[in-house]
């Protein structure tokens, strides 16, 4: 084919490469999308659960997926000698701490752990904020999560009394010997007691997918757009 003195003369095996890697690359691509839809959908879903009247978390085992990101209340009894400081918390440029809490559900054996919020670190670290804790039966509302948050870790003692570098159930339940839920709460209540309860929405991922998929349609179109180059040539003029 010729058109204004091009010719258009595509190889066999160069037409056949190119639809092999265009249609690869637009199936990943695709297969992203397909995926950032089902993320978005459990997004969706997860937003509806928080948004439900909180249900009671009871005094025998649950799993963690029936729970997970629905609000909760559990009434019971705190147990602050058990309180660990989560640290490297940043709030607004500043370094601080979540405040973990067990609390013993009823008058069971059973516990949950309460993240009550963040405090600012003091300058000398040696030196924990103060946190008051009510001795008395409370009501904790707030949104169900995993009971584990993990940060870079150089070693399995990154423990230092109360404050701890990440939050590990299976080693709290031994340091602590309590039984406990396989959730946390995100404490949500109005409690004066000083610290900062401003959850982070959790993040679907799709943005990511949506990403991927751009760069593997983008990918099939450059392989496109190499293929026509290599393969239109300009006609050379015979001598008259």
């Amino acid at each position: 084919m010729t058109i204004s003195g091009w010719r258009f003369t595509p190889r066999l095996w160069s037409t056949v490469a190119a639809a092999v890697v265009a249609v690869i690359m637009l199936q990943l691509g695709n297969w992203q999308l397909s995926r950032a839809q089902e993320k978005e959908s459990r997004q969706e879903q997860l937003d509806l659960l928080s948004r439900e009247p909180a249900i009671a978390l009871p005094a025998v085992p649950v799993t963690l997926e029936d729970f997970r990101y629905r609000r909760v209340e559990a009434r019971g009894v705190y147990l602050p000698a058990h309180t660990i400081y989560l640290d490297n918390k940043i709030h607004k440029g500043v370094a601080g701490y979540h405040i973990v809490t067990p609390l013993r559900i009823g008058t069971s054996s059973m516990h949950v752990l309460v993240n009550r919020g963040w405090a600012a670190a003091d300058r000398d670290r040696s030196k924990l904020p103060q946190v008051s804790t009510s001795d008395g039966p409370v009501a904790v509302s707030g949104i169900a999560t995993a009971a584990v948050q993990k940060t870079l870790e150089l070693s399995k003692e990154m423990v230092s009394g109360q404050v701890w570098e990440n939050l590990d159930l299976e080693r709290y339940r031994s340091s602590t010997g309590l039984s406990l839920q396989p959730v946390m709460i995100l404490q949500q209540d109005d409690v004066k007691d000083g610290l900062v309860r401003q959850w982070a929405r959790p993040d679907s991922g799709a943005a990511r997918n949506l990403g991927y998929a751009f760069q593997w349609f983008a990918m099939a179109l450059a392989v496109l757009i190499i293929y026509l180059v290599l393969s239109v040539k300009r006609e050379r003029s015979e001598d008259k």
